[in-house]
């Protein structure tokens, strides 16, 4: 099925205006220019590593802004010596630094930064949530968005545009979490890879900005390569609120817009939805699990991040104790929002039923703190319930509506918000957001004038190792499976998330050591071993390297002699990922070939620098020298990504781009 250049739709509209390079036709490499970008510290520090590799004087796009959000609590000092490293680099390479506590990335960026009709790309996987305002955001990896801020196009497929159109009103008790849920519940978690959603419909006038914002999010849950909304009225009440209506432009799909592909929902006939441990994908209603024991529920992250998500807990709440053995917590996303629930009286309702208000950052969502006991049942409004991503390696997280966080809060057990309701005799909140929501720039730092910014040294503390270089490929590889995976595999399984390892996101030697121990705890020793003999191999199952942006599940195991990923299909990022940094990642031909490998197999392939040539075909033969068996794989690379394979990854082939433009220049 093939897309056009002219289908009319608002993601078509939004592609077209940034195209730069190749031709929009389903499957086709295309180059977009990037007007904005956005880093987070957990991801930053690379990307402020690969600029100084990339040797780049000053960013190159409209706007670039440095967030710190995910690891904000300090337990010792590596964190601080990280943000202190992100405000230098921010000032030195002229980005804008939003301080710790200033908010989450996504809903942030959305309040202050975010325009209609442009081009966004962040270092984190749920960037695709600006599409919300009708831009088109696109989450990669870190090195992509080095590029993007020295200059570059960003290149991606051309994908699907599925079409989903929305009609009717949602139902008391039941809120945009749920229709991304369901949406869940339909396709699972990689239904939507390498194709963009695109709401419409009659369905849309009863869904705020920040309720599109909950649904553009988690697309990055589906495997979409992004979530597009239309810049509309809601966008336009939305930016109005921030102070910022001079930034709207109205984005509309054209008459007879022309979809790849078509999926409708009937929002009136959602019901509560729940994701069960350990997927996003596992969705059910919640009135199917009611009555399973309780012991956290934690309100915020960037998957619900709007006031009304706040409110509607605080309405629920008021005059209220919640469960003696719950604990509810309140990660609220932005200081902006965190005001305007104080203000409104909603923070002193919420600390009054028991709740505890934490700072405005992930937190929770990402494994730093807020860690359920083993086993026990966490009920979260965050995106992602991976294994071990709450920070406890034997973890029982769900995921849900505030409003279901709420009612299993205060009842102490799973509850659907409807049967809470009706058993205390509550009607469901009329909530309105402000007309003007508080508008506070305080904790943004601006970039620096270029004069003054190319006199900035960046701090790096002891914890803040030089980006690692690394060889060629070889024409010849033959090592061992090291490690064979199944379906699904995260990228929280690859590189872990959680207050032990990401204080080490800086520092690549020391992250390598918890490199796949959730699969392998012996995989970084074994891994060590092999390095100097040529490296290693993995099997993978479907999907592999679901989940975060984070570039550090394709470095560390590079650094630790990784040379390809043999897999039945990867996900979008990741696969990008581990091209990047000179991985090959290929794809079983036959599928059934997976179940023929096994772990210590020593596979070889002969002749790659032919087969990687530019023009040649995209099969690679792979024969088993443990006992002969051959095998086919395959590989997507475009030619732009053979000629950096070969020479070692994306940073050693822009090195060698500018070293060959200067000597033209001369």
């Amino acid at each position: 099925m093939g897309g056009t250049a002219s289908g009319g739709t608002v993601a078509h509209q939004l592609i077209a205006d940034h195209l730069v390079d190749g031709r929009m036709e389903t499957g086709q490499e295309i180059g977009l220019r990037v007007d904005q970008t956005l880093t987070q510290d957990a991801t930053g520090t690379m990307v402020m590593q690969e600029l100084e590799a990339l040797d780049l004087d000053r960013v190159r796009t409209e706007i670039s802004v440095q967030y710190v959000d995910h690891n904000i609590l300090q337990a010792d000092e590596r964190n601080a010596e990280d943000h202190a490293f992100l405000r230098s680099a921010a000032q030195r390479f002229g980005v804008w630094f939003s301080k710790p506590g200033n908010g989450v990335s996504h809903p942030t960026h959305m309040q202050r930064f975010g325009v209609p009709g442009k081009t966004l790309v962040g270092s984190d996987s749920h960037t695709c949530a600006a599409g919300s305002l009708g831009m088109l955001a696109v989450g990669v990896g870190g090195l992509e968005v080095a590029l993007a801020m020295a200059g570059r196009p960003l290149y991606v497929r051309m994908p699907e545009i599925w079409g989903v159109r929305l009609t009717g009103t949602l139902p008391d008790w039941v809120s945009a979490k749920d229709v991304i849920l369901e949406m869940l519940r339909r396709h699972g978690v990689h239904g939507a890879t390498n194709r963009i959603l695109e709401y419409h419909g009659p369905g849309l006038a009863g869904l705020t900005a920040m309720d599109r914002h909950v649904i553009a999010n988690m697309g990055a849950e589906l495997g979409a390569t992004t979530t597009v909304f239309p810049a509309d009225d809601a966008v336009r009440d939305f930016l109005r609120a921030e102070g910022r209506e001079l930034d709207f432009t109205e984005l509309l799909a054209e008459p007879g817009a022309r979809y790849d592909l078509h999926e409708e929902i009937d929002l009136s006939a959602l019901q509560p939805l729940i994701a069960k441990p350990s997927s996003p994908g596992n969705v059910v209603p919640v009135r199917e699990v009611a009555g399973e024991p309780l012991d956290q529920a934690v309100v915020g992250s960037s998957a619900n991040p709007g006031l009304r998500d706040f409110a509607v807990v605080a309405a629920m709440v008021q005059g209220r104790q919640t469960s003696g053995r719950v604990s509810l917590d309140i990660n609220p996303t932005s200081r902006e929002i965190l005001q305007d629930l104080t203000r409104s009286g909603d923070t002193f309702e919420l600390i009054a039923a028991g709740a505890r208000i934490h700072q405005a950052g992930c937190l929770g969502c990402i494994g730093m703190g807020q860690a359920p006991a083993v086993g026990r049942n966490s009920l979260r409004t965050v995106p992602r319930n991976f294994p071990g991503r709450s920070g406890t390696e034997e973890d029982s997280i769900w995921l849900c509506s505030p409003e279901t966080a709420a009612a299993s809060a205060l009842s102490g057990a799973i509850t659907d918000p409807r049967d809470w309701a009706a058993e205390v005799g509550m009607a469901a909140p009329r909530l309105e957001p402000p007309e003007r929501a508080t508008v506070n720039t305080e904790m943004f730092e601006p970039p620096l004038p270029p004069e003054q910014a190319s006199t900035v040294q960046l701090e790096r503390g002891p914890n803040i190792s030089a980006m690692p270089q690394f060889d060629v490929l070889p024409d010849t590889i033959e090592v061992p499976v090291l490690l064979k995976a199944g379906d699904n595999v995260s990228t929280d399984e690859i590189s872990p998330a959680g207050a032990k390892a990401l204080p080490f996101r800086s520092n690549i030697p020391e992250l390598s050591q918890f490199t796949l121990v959730r699969i392998d705890p012996d995989y970084p020793r074994r891994a060590r071993e092999l390095k100097d003999g040529g490296g290693h191999l993995i099997v993978g199952g479907d999907n592999y390297g679901q989940g975060s942006s984070r570039e550090h599940a394709a470095i560390t195991p590079r650094y630790l002699g990784l040379r390809a990923v043999i897999a039945k299909s990867f996900a979008r990022i990741h696969w990008q990922n581990l091209v990047n940094f000179g991985i090959l990642a290929l794809e079983f031909d036959d599928p059934a070939d997976y179940d023929r490998i096994s772990a210590g197999d020593v596979l070889r392939m002969e002749d790659l620098h032919a087969h990687l040539a530019p023009g040649a075909g995209p099969t690679i033969p792979v024969r088993s020298v443990t006992d002969g068996e051959e095998y086919t794989v395959r590989h997507r690379l475009s030619d732009r990504q053979r000629e950096a394979m070969l020479v070692g990854g994306i940073i050693p082939a822009f090195a060698r781009e500018a070293i060959a433009a200067s000597a033209g220049d001369h």
